[in-house]
């Protein structure tokens, strides 16, 4: 009988994947709140965005510090979890740049910033997708 090489599975702790689950509905706030400002025209909507987006960040970059440690600590550097990593990385820069969208003029912000926060949410889903996953390493034992 044969045995298959088994390979180490690598999980986010509970602070990591509180922090990276918790970007999704933030992100996914912000576009709510900007799909209903386009809808409306209520500034207080704009407002919200902008503070969802701000949170977001927060919960983001702190996923992202551990997402790097975990990259830098693991024996293989390939696959899935630079794949996170790169995600996760692109999932802030371009909420950052959201953020500055929304920094402007409620009107002058759309819909630039109501695009910035659809491609947002959707990255952050794919990172939190892949994060949350078990990821392989790729290293037999």
């Amino acid at each position: 009988m044969t045995t298959l090489p088994t390979y180490p599975l690598v999980r986010p702790g509970p602070l990591h994947g509180t922090l990276l689950a918790g970007t999704v509905p933030l992100f996914l706030g912000a576009l709510l709140s900007d799909i209903a400002y386009g809808q409306t025209y209520q500034i207080q909507w704009a407002n919200f965005a902008s503070w969802l987006i701000a949170g977001a960040l927060v919960f983001c970059g702190f996923a992202l510090l551990f997402a790097l440690v975990n990259l830098v600590r693991a024996e293989h550097k390939g696959g899935r979890p630079v794949a996170y990593f790169l995600l996760l990385l692109g999932t802030w820069v371009l909420g950052l740049v959201n953020a500055f969208q929304h920094a402007k003029d409620a009107y002058a912000m759309m819909p630039t910033g109501m695009v910035l926060s659809a491609i947002v949410t959707v990255l952050a889903i794919i990172a939190t997708w892949i994060g949350l996953t078990n990821l392989r390493s790729g290293v037999a034992r």
